[in-house]
């Protein structure tokens, strides 16, 4: 074999391999391209943050106003009036706020075609139909002129900010990626967004619609096992809504629900069960978790005026806190201030309904919706005698047969006015005669204050009916049905200095049996009061950090009920396989916490979760289960029930409580090994049950990159003191307290 040297031909070069260069030179462009990107985004938000150092120049201030922020960014507004006091309010507030308080506002005005197009029409619609905006308006009318006159103010620091930002072309960045500026602000946004969080705290339309729709198909031994209680003129109601029916599944899939779990826990200590002597006040609200916080906090300082906490963003004053004397803290009471009514329409006039054996003309609002880059849609609000129709959705809409409802807030309320008066109230006396102002959404409200005084009241109006109890639409083409006034003021719910030296709500029932009028039937399930009540009880003398503490406490007692009689019906159940026995095994040495770090909470709330699609699935379709906002309170009274041997048709239905809980785990084990993998003893409830606090223009990617915080490992659950829901599909936590 012979070794040639290389041959060389005159005049030619080796050719250099050149796309190393080329990719090198494109890496650079690429980098150079991010680095601009990025320089300009930063460039964008920066420019649009609030200015928190040296002077401004704020239209209408009579004298200095003084703002510091402290290290949570948490700002003080010092004023020497109350006049300066609330336009400093109103133009901090949209230095920091003014996109959610825009958007807040326009969702519930039925608004948001206009910026974010076509795609929220239906959404647009809907709260149209609500009239949430109409009821704002109606309620400006009842407020005093003193009232008036602080909206006004708020007002008019909100527009100084918007026309100094426009000025410099420092809007938030949200407006520049959707390219709209924001209309002027005007009172009656602070109370559209008001009669927003009454809806979203209002919460059991959709249950009754539910019940509605689910009365067509079912038997009435399972109709009766989805209701809170049997109505006492049951058979009549319900034959009236077979005779009526009408197909809400357009509802359902256009319906904006509120969060079922929607509640928060308060609870407050007399000094003698307190390490320092004095009363403490604890209170978490628990709302949607996103960016930013759904509360803005704040601390007002005026000659006549010292208070502190929190407030929705576009709305004036303090609504949770305290002042020097008082404090303060809300859980929602939850009662029956909503009822569908059926009207009957006349076939030859669709504005018009029957009541009592004559066709009656409802009014009709014809509204415009604005849509970004489309003609407008215009859209009629029809409103009987009892309020608006909102099953225009409804696949047979225009038909014979329509929902119209009946709510406490969309009559004029002036929540507002309770607001001012608690900033000043110096004891229980003073807070107790504000809250006659306080109309909705209906709170259970706790108080403390330096006298000692710790005091409890259930407070707003509730609707005392001539027949019905808010649990199933009633016909609305009589008089049977209508509400014949309010739960007296004087005989609400109410205790001051318990002999047990403490008072706590969590949306639970407040009420004993003997309670004369009708509150609900649709109380929270009960785990978190039951923890409260445990932990203050044991415990002689409590301090901050035992509050502190309680707040976050993830003890679940649901699963201190349920888990160990699962496992004894399954553990023998010849169709288990090796993993779903380890998983078991990791049930029965669980301590009953949702600790981040452990495996078996995960195991846990997917298999009750799975409870869902085994018992209801075949029954109920996706869009429809939106409506079944007491579905939590069901499962476990269908459980419960059938621990104890006693019938229960939707689990009896399925094959009994043994198969039914063994398909459940099964299909809970499945879906923890597709996110886990098939090593039980490595799964962890933090993995799957994270927060990432999501912003509205997050759910555009790369948006989530700029908007959303990193997710991160959360404990508690549902049913915990640290109440943390999470979305079933994505384990995402998108409900908890955004303020503690």
């Amino acid at each position: 074999m012979k070794l040639l040297a290389a041959v060389t031909v005159p005049g030619l070069k080796p050719r250099k391999k050149r796309w190393p260069r080329v990719v090198g030179i494109i890496a650079l462009i690429i980098v150079i391209l991010i680095a601009c990107a990025g320089g300009y985004v930063y460039w964008l938000v920066d420019k649009s943050l609030p200015v928190i150092k040296g002077e401004l120049a704020v239209a209408g201030l009579e004298k200095q106003v003084t703002v510091w922020r402290d290290d949570a960014g948490v700002p003080h507004i010092e004023a020497q009036s109350e006049h300066d006091l609330y336009i400093a309010q109103g133009y901090v507030t949209a230095q920091d706020r003014l996109f959610q308080m825009d958007l807040s506002r326009r969702q519930a005005s039925g608004q948001l075609s206009e910026v974010v197009g076509a795609k929220a029409i239906d959404r647009d619609k809907f709260f149209r139909s609500f009239s949430l905006r109409r009821a704002a308006e109606a309620s400006l009318s009842a407020y005093s002129e003193a009232s008036k006159q602080v909206l006004e103010w708020y007002a008019q620091g909100v527009n100084d900010y918007i026309k100094q930002a426009e000025a410099k072309k420092a809007l938030p960045v949200e407006f520049t990626i959707l390219g709209y500026q924001p209309a002027p602000w005007e009172p009656v946004d602070s109370l559209t967004i008001g009669k927003y969080m009454a809806y979203d705290l209002a919460g059991n339309w959709e249950g009754q619609a539910f019940r509605y729709a689910m009365a067509q198909k079912l038997s009435p031994e399972k109709l009766q096992s989805l209701m809170p209680t049997y109505p006492k003129d049951g058979a009549t109601i319900i034959q009236a809504l077979k005779d009526h029916p009408l197909d809400l599944s357009g509802l359902a899939a256009a319906a904006v629900v509120p969060n079922p779990f929607n509640g928060s826990n308060n609870w407050v200590v007399s000094g003698e069960k307190s390490a320092s002597g004095s009363p403490m006040l604890a209170n978490d609200p628990h709302l949607g978790l996103a960016t930013p916080s759904i509360w803005y906090e704040t601390h007002l300082s005026a000659p006549d005026v010292n208070v502190s906490g929190v407030i929705f963003a576009g709305v004036p004053g303090i609504i949770l806190g305290h002042n020097e004397q008082i404090a303060w803290g809300v859980t929602n009471l939850g009662p029956d201030v909503q009822d569908l009514y059926i009207e009957k329409r006349n076939p030859d006039n669709p504005n018009q309904f029957e009541y009592m054996g004559k066709w009656e003309d409802a009014k009709v609002y014809k509204e415009e919706i604005k849509v970004k880059g489309e003609a407008p849609v215009p859209y009629d609000v029809v409103v009987t005698r009892h309020g608006p129709i909102i099953s225009e959705f409804a696949k047979d809409q225009q038909k014979e047969t329509a929902l119209a409802m009946r709510w406490t807030a969309l009559d004029p309320t002036t929540e507002l006015e309770a607001i001012q008066l608690f900033a000043k109230a110096q004891n229980w006396d003073d807070f107790k005669k504000s809250l006659e102002y306080f109309d909705a959404p209906a709170q259970n409200f706790v108080f403390a204050s330096k006298d000692g005084t710790i005091a409890y009241r259930g407070n707003g109006k509730i609707p005392i009916r001539k027949n019905g109890d808010g649990s199933v639409p009633v016909p609305g083409w009589t008089d049977n049905y209508e509400w014949t006034g309010y739960i007296p003021w004087d005989e609400l719910p109410t205790t001051v200095n318990p002999q047990e030296g403490f008072i706590a709500t969590a949306n639970n029932k407040v009420i004993g049996d003997s309670y004369p009028y009708h509150l609900t039937d649709s109380w929270a399930q009960p785990y978190r009061e039951e923890r409260i009540q445990q932990v203050l009880a044991v415990k002689d003398k409590l301090t901050v950090k035992d509050l502190q503490k309680l707040q976050f406490d993830r003890s679940n007692l649901q699963a201190e009920e349920f888990v160990d009689g699962l496992i004894a019906k399954v553990q023998e159940n010849p169709s288990l396989r090796d993993i779903d026995q380890e998983v078991l095994k990791i049930l029965h040495n669980w301590n009953k916490v949702n600790d981040p770090g452990q495996a078996a909470p995960l195991a846990y709330e997917l298999w009750m979760q799975k409870f869902d699609d085994v018992l209801f699935k075949p029954d109920i379709s996706d869009d429809m289960m939106k409506l079944f906002n007491n579905k939590a309170i069901v499962k476990d009274e269908m459980l419960r029930k059938s621990l104890q041997g006693d019938p229960e048709p939707w689990i009896d239905d399925q094959g009994g409580l043994e198969k039914v809980a063994v398909m459940a785990l099964q299909l809970a084990v499945d879906q923890a090994v597709s996110l886990q993998g098939k090593h039980p003893d490595k799964w962890q409830w933090g993995k799957f049950h994270q927060v990432d606090f999501p912003h509205p223009l997050g759910s555009v990617k790369p948006l989530n990159l700029i908007f959303n915080a990193k997710a991160t490992a959360m404990g508690g659950g549902r049913v915990t003191v640290g109440a943390a829901g999470w979305d079933a599909e994505t384990g995402e936590v998108d409900h908890g307290a955004p303020w503690r």
